[in-house]
């Protein structure tokens, strides 16, 4: 595999998973609310081109990115008609920008919607935006204590801006305690009851995450927002899982490139983290954590090898990382050797490594974009 890609690791994209991913999210929310679709950090380090294909292939045409550069990405890869949205805020300073793209941008204050209003003006263009309402996460948006219907009035004079609808973010849908949620809850009705009792009409309403589209039902107003589920990855362990049949889109492969023996008393790695205490097989492996393997997994790890779980020796270094095979049959260089995936009988989910590390698997997935070639393949597509 390595002379094609000229490296001796790799990540496999499964497509066809993707595209089961979405058909299983959109029979959940079918008929009760519409789907944009997260794309940003390279569409969560799987590859945003062959995403968007797979995407617009079963029928999508909004989707979301996190900053300006990601949204001109793809209008320049050809993304036209689409509605592509900028969920951080881009500020006055790029409302030109914002709408020479012709993007949906957040929007929480006069003077941002201003400046797009104005740009729009002089491209003989409409600018559109969509207002960020702040109901617990203390990111962006409007708070329910600000003067907000006031400056939304004065957004309505603008000549050239429209605002098509309202959004925030739930930050603890996926925990067993929804306490918070309810607080949130609370405030995006609150947010919505004040708009209409002002005569301020907000076609779109977007509050649901990943979690949320699980197992929240009631959050889904006219627009739920899936990222992480979109790729096969349930957005944390409480959540039900049984609400939703997801594939794990992408696995890291390697071959092995040196297999040595050590003697017992051997030290393996940056402070001598593994010591051997008999003769110990010692592989290595091209991967290490500037290619986002975390390195304490070194320590609490294990990697897939001929149909055997082999434990890391020692920590992971920054660009190899070296592995107990002892007890791996006929082993010997060149060998596969599976990262993050499944053998058909073992499996390694980037969940276990992000628990047994402190990380979050949405850091280890979009670390996998750095340096780590990415080979697609389409095989699970009905």
């Amino acid at each position: 595999m390595y002379k094609e890609t000229l490296r001796p690791a790799w990540v496999e994209i499964n497509l066809g998973a993707i595209r089961h991913n979405v058909r299983s999210i959109k029979k959940l929310v079918d008929g009760r609310a519409e789907m944009v679709c997260l794309v940003k950090a390279d569409a969560y380090g799987h590859g945003i081109a062959p995403v968007m294909r797979v995407m617009k292939e079963e029928g999508y045409n909004m989707f979301a990115v996190a900053t300006l550069p990601e949204a001109v990405e793809l209008r320049k890869l050809g993304y036209a008609a689409e509605d592509v949205w900028v969920l951080g805020l881009c500020g006055p300073d790029l409302a030109d920008a914002v709408v020479e793209y012709d993007l949906l941008s957040s929007v929480d204050s006069y003077e941002y919607a201003k400046a797009l209003s104005d740009a729009a003006e002089k491209q003989g263009k409409k600018a559109r935006g969509i207002i960020a309402l702040d109901t617990g996460m203390a990111r962006i948006g409007y708070r329910p204590d600000e003067n907000y219907i006031e400056e939304i009035k004065m957004m309505d004079e603008l000549p050239a801006f429209e605002y098509i609808g309202c959004f925030s973010h739930m930050c603890n849908a996926d925990t067993p305690d929804k306490w918070y949620m309810d607080i949130q809850k609370a405030n995006v009705d609150k947010f919505l009851k004040s708009f209409e009792e002002n005569g301020i009409e907000m076609k779109m309403k977007s509050f649901a995450n990943s979690a949320s589209v699980q197992d929240h039902p009631e959050l889904y107003y006219t627009h739920v927002r899936p990222g992480i589920i979109l790729y096969g990855m349930y957005s944390d362990q409480e959540v039900n899982k049984d609400s939703i049949d997801l594939i794990p889109a992408m696995s890291w492969k390697a071959n092995l490139m040196k297999v040595k023996t050590i003697k017992a008393g051997d030290c393996v790695g940056y402070g001598c983290a593994f010591t051997a205490e008999k003769d110990t097989k010692i592989a290595t492996i091209n991967v290490g954590y500037a290619d986002g393997l975390p390195r304490l997994w070194g320590q609490k790890g294990y990697a897939l090898i001929n149909g055997v779980k082999a434990p890391f020796a020692g920590n992971v270094c920054m660009d190899q990382s070296m592995i107990d095979v002892t007890d791996v049959p006929d082993v010997k260089a060149g060998d596969e050797v599976i990262l993050i995936g499944s053998d058909g009988k073992n499996r390694i989910r980037v969940e276990d490594i992000a628990q047994a590390t402190g990380r979050l698997h949405h850091e280890i997935f979009c670390a996998a974009k750095l340096r780590m070639p990415r080979i697609y393949k389409d095989e699970m597509s009905d």
